[in-house]
């Protein structure tokens, strides 16, 4: 009994003592510290890769603005994940007095079995890789992968993140990324096909549509050069249809399409030329009887006699 209460009064001087509460605030100013250096020393690095980018563009070696962003993002994020990794194993060596030695052996050891059970990721990381390093797409593009489509607002090293244009953000793993559409590398092809009713002659609506085109560059920044008339494309039951086609800046072919059916429709409209209208073609029977018609109209006529 006297040494149950012994040990009870050892470790109550022990919880009481200054000791224990020295090791304990120590502990968490250490904890305290690591994470604000850790925070200004990613604060610090982000901006050292800004400004080596900045010095890049003055460079005799320069890359576009697109993969400039990409990049700077890439590095911010793995630069996030190494300090704050760093920052961890340091607080448990220095804040909760573990040995990180044997701890970062096993680590070794546990990291080798997880690759092989976690596939997809190592997948996703090496895909994420060669998306960056063969320029499939950067920051800023507009695509179109794996069943979505919208503009890349973010390339990891695991997933790369895409708004579509109603706002939704969609998250896709880079191994999913198997075949891409971007629509930001090259100039776009607005094409437009105009229905113009049998009535009108179609040399005068060529000639209309071309006066109206020579005149989009100059009052649109989506329309590059001059619209180009293609002629009839194709002739349907009630009208026949001219195709025009515009090169537009990247990403602005539909802008273009629907700024071309705009200017169409109101000059159509002016020179007199209207939309046409679905047609329906009613057939009446002559007033006076075929001889086929009156000789069996007399052959009924003869039969109700007989009855």
């Amino acid at each position: 009994m006297d040494e149950a209460n012994k040990k009870i009064d050892d470790l109550w001087n022990y919880i009481t003592g200054p000791d224990l509460w020295i090791t304990i605030g120590q502990s968490i100013f250490n904890i305290i510290v690591t994470i604000l250096v850790a925070m200004v020393v990613i604060k610090i690095g982000k901006k050292i890769v800004d400004k080596l980018f900045i010095s890049r563009q003055r460079g005799p070696f320069r890359i576009t603005q697109r993969r400039e962003t990409t990049l700077k993002k890439l590095l911010h994020n793995v630069l996030t994940y190494t300090v704050y990794f760093t920052a961890f194993i340091m607080i448990l060596d220095s804040g909760f007095g573990l040995d990180i030695g044997p701890l970062l052996a096993g680590a070794g050891v546990v990291g080798l079995a997880i690759g092989f059970g976690a596939q997809n990721l190592v997948r996703d990381i090496i895909s994420g890789f060669f998306i960056i390093f063969e320029d499939q797409f950067s920051v800023g593009d507009y695509i179109f992968t794996s069943g979505v489509e919208g503009t890349v607002e973010e390339i990891g090293m695991r997933t790369t993140k895409i708004i579509s244009w109603t706002g939704e953000q969609h998250v896709l793993p880079n191994g999913n990324v198997t075949q891409v559409t971007n629509y930001s590398i090259h100039n776009g092809l607005a094409v437009v096909d105009i229905n113009i009713p049998y009535e009108s002659d179609i040399a005068a609506a060529e000639t209309i549509i071309e006066e109206m085109a020579k005149e989009l560059p100059d009052k649109y920044e989506e329309i590059v050069g001059t619209p180009e008339v293609i002629g009839v494309q194709t002739l349907e039951l009630s009208h026949f249809v001219i195709r025009v086609i515009a090169e537009t800046p990247p990403v602005f072919q539909w802008a273009g399409a629907r700024i071309i059916r705009k200017e169409v429709k109101e000059r159509l409209y002016n020179k007199g030329i209207q939309i046409p209208s679905p047609r329906l073609v009613m057939y009446t029977r002559n007033e006076s009887p075929t001889a086929i018609e009156a000789e069996g109209e007399k052959t009924v006529m003869k039969q109700r006699e007989q009855e």
